[in-house]
């Protein structure tokens, strides 16, 4: 068995993908009437993952744009849009549709923001940037890989890197600043691990005079291309006390709504799909930060054994 078998097999709930017979009701369900024709699959999980899927209000100003399988978020003011993350290079067409679909304008993005730079979530990126002009804002770590269109080789992921658009007019960011946009303000938590460069977003939205706090958290899941070992490495050495400097990040977030870089991993449907049911209040949960750090310490404790295992055994 390959190195990627044994040690991915055993994680698949990390990224679950729900099939469209298990969306939200109707006006959530997925839908290709706010998707242009989809350019070919860049993966092979890439046609579920960017399955269309009809946009909503999140809460106030904040709205789900992305396709199904991946997160793509809007945050709106009178004075211009912030955008976090592109999902795929082919899901770029959808997400801007979407955008104009709730009556936004694409030009009125001024900001894109990015959690990682693989391309299941920065592949879209520059594509809605070059249309809408906006400035792009990325870590330290994830700044080169975003200009030069790929993964660098301090990336788990090296080996299975898939090229995207670069992005120009890229401004670099630190950890905990505040990006402003008219009224809007997104403030940058680096949450690094599954990258090197991993960053989670947080804002608040308002609906009336309710006010949430938003999280919008980076993946926290263990996942690499074969022969890459998260406990000795030379590429990322790093990366397992980064997974804890995460996790207790997310521990300590005010954290009503959380939205994550793949839907499942935030029983975000099965919210959604409760909201519409008459469970207004199904999709606050304050304490959903601190449950996706508990799942990613076990995920990471899981992946220590497996390759404590794989080393005994001279693989």
């Amino acid at each position: 068995m390959s190195l990627r078998r044994l040690f991915l097999a055993p994680l698949a709930f990390v990224s679950i993908v729900y099939a469209p017979a298990a969306c939200a009701p109707a006006r959530h369900a997925v839908a290709a009437t706010t998707d242009a024709a989809p350019l070919p699959s860049s993966c092979h999980d890439c046609p579920v993952w960017n399955a269309p899927q009809t946009p909503f209000r999140v809460h106030g100003n904040t709205y789900w744009v992305g396709p199904h399988g991946l997160g793509s978020i809007l945050v709106t003011s009178p004075q211009g849009h912030v955008l976090i993350d592109g999902a795929l290079p082919e899901s770029a067409d959808g997400i801007m549709a979407r955008i104009r679909s709730l009556g936004f304008r694409v030009e009125d993005i001024k900001l894109i923001l990015n959690s990682h730079v693989h391309y299941d979530h920065a592949g879209g990126i520059g594509a809605i940037q070059r249309v809408s002009g906006a400035t792009v804002a990325a870590s330290p770590r994830s700044a080169p890989a975003l200009e030069r269109g790929a993964v660098g080789p301090d990336d788990p992921q090296y080996a299975l890197r898939i090229p995207v658009i670069p992005v120009k007019n890229l401004r670099v960011i630190h950890d905990g600043e505040t990006m402003h946009v008219g009224s809007l303000a997104l403030t940058a938590h680096f949450t690094p691990g599954h990258t090197p460069g991993g960053t989670t977003w947080t804002w608040i939205s308002c609906e009336g005079d309710r006010c949430l706090y938003m999280v919008y958290a980076d993946s926290q899941t263990p996942v690499s291309a074969d022969d890459f070992y998260f406990t000795h490495n030379t590429t990322y050495p790093t990366a397992i006390a980064d997974f804890r400097h995460s996790e207790a990040v997310l521990d300590s977030l005010p954290c009503d709504i959380l939205m994550t870089t793949h839907p499942g991993a935030s029983n975000f449907w099965e919210r959604v799909a409760a909201r519409d049911s008459g469970n207004a209040n199904a999709l606050i949960d304050p304490q959903a930060c601190r449950r996706l750090a508990a799942a990613s310490r076990t995920s990471l404790a899981q992946r220590i054994a497996r390759e404590d295992s794989a080393r005994a055994l001279g693989h």
